[in-house]
């Protein structure tokens, strides 16, 4: 039986990990839910367990195997070093440790990862959703050719910054149809039908600073096996799910079934008929990453060297799967029975 701490627990990450941990081999865990003292007391349920939020205190972390935090960077940055002291694994969802030394940037889907987890290893870091997703098209694209280059544009979704960004997304939407002021508190410039590939200079959220997250997590998880990554991040009026405009050039032709039996396959849902296209809504509370392939030359037949592939995944649950396989990973290394 291991206990769990989940830190930010009322965040919406934090929301998406416990659906997932319900669903894993983890399940039958102890959970504690932790936040800040303004989530305390708020009724809350893992699975079938009823539970408060509780604040972070001096031994919030006592006994846990696993310690998620799911909150903002600052919180991670406040009580990881607690946890670890606590004798727990770490798992920082938010980003913030991934530049701390000894801490891995990981990804089980794609297998090699660089460096290994072990005793000595701080904290995990689970990769970037959208780096996993690029990096799980790439890897199997790499099945039927090797990829001269790709180039990435990243739909970004206002839930990828939390609550917050959500709410003034909402409200921007009703304040343009009611021909109202805009907050912009967090934005600082008009987020609703609008895309931005920048935001204002008071705005509480930074688009440089998630598209270097994600070229970071992706050299990282490709351990030089993936080709070199162009790309530019977009803040789309969306809520919910990230997608994806991927060019990619291939080093030699190759027919368009080829591709599409080397891209089908688990955790890639691949889509063939035009009614069908992948989306943010469609891909929300989906598993997998949809896609869909276009080439140059629409001939079935006809090999080709050149195509686009437009994707789309729910943001949230991959990010939420991924640190639920890090947690599964590091279980060899918890220590099993009684220490006599």
């Amino acid at each position: 039986m291991y206990k769990i701490a989940i830190a930010g627990a009322s965040t919406l990450l934090g929301r998406e990990l416990k659906d997932v941990l319900s669903d894993s081999p983890l399940a039958g865990a102890n959970f504690v839910l932790l936040d800040e003292e303004d989530a305390q007391g708020q009724l809350d349920q893992v699975g079938d367990e009823i539970t408060f939020i509780q604040a972070i205190s001096a031994d919030a972390f006592d006994h846990a195997d696993f310690t998620f935090f799911c909150g903002t960077e600052h919180l991670t940055r406040t009580h990881w070093s607690q946890a670890l002291r606590a004798g727990s694994s770490v798992f920082d969802l938010s980003g913030a440790l991934d530049q701390e030394p000894g801490v891995l940037v990981r990804a089980p889907w794609l297998g090699a990862d660089v460096g290994s987890a072990d005793l000595f290893t701080p904290a995990v870091v689970p990769a970037h959703p959208a780096a996993i997703a690029i990096g799980l098209l790439m890897d199997r694209l790499q099945l039927a050719a090797p990829v001269r280059s790709i180039a990435a544009t990243v739909l970004e979704p206002a839930s990828e910054f939390g609550r917050a960004a959500m709410d003034e997304l909402h409200q921007q939407t009703v304040s343009l149809l009611s021909f109202q002021g805009l907050p912009r508190a967090i934005y600082d410039a008009q987020a609703a039908y609008n895309l931005l590939s920048g935001l204002g200079e008071s705005a509480a959220v930074n688009l440089n600073s998630a598209e270097t997250r994600i070229r970071r997590h992706y050299g990282a998880i490709g351990a030089s096996r993936l080709p070199g990554l162009a790309l530019q991040v977009i803040h789309a009026p969306v809520f919910h799910g990230h997608a994806f405009s991927i060019a990619v050039e291939l080093e030699r032709p190759v027919e368009t079934p080829l591709l599409e039996e080397a891209l089908s396959g688990e955790h890639i849902d691949l889509v063939l008929e035009d009614t069908d296209s992948p989306s943010n809504l469609s891909a929300t509370g989906q598993s997998d990453v949809l896609v869909r392939l276009r080439t140059e030359k629409p001939a079935r037949g006809t090999a080709v060297t050149r195509l686009w592939l437009w994707a789309a995944s729910d943001n949230l649950r991959l990010n939420a799967q991924n640190a639920v396989a890090c947690a599964l990973d590091m279980r060899r290394l918890r220590p099993k029975g009684t220490v006599q």
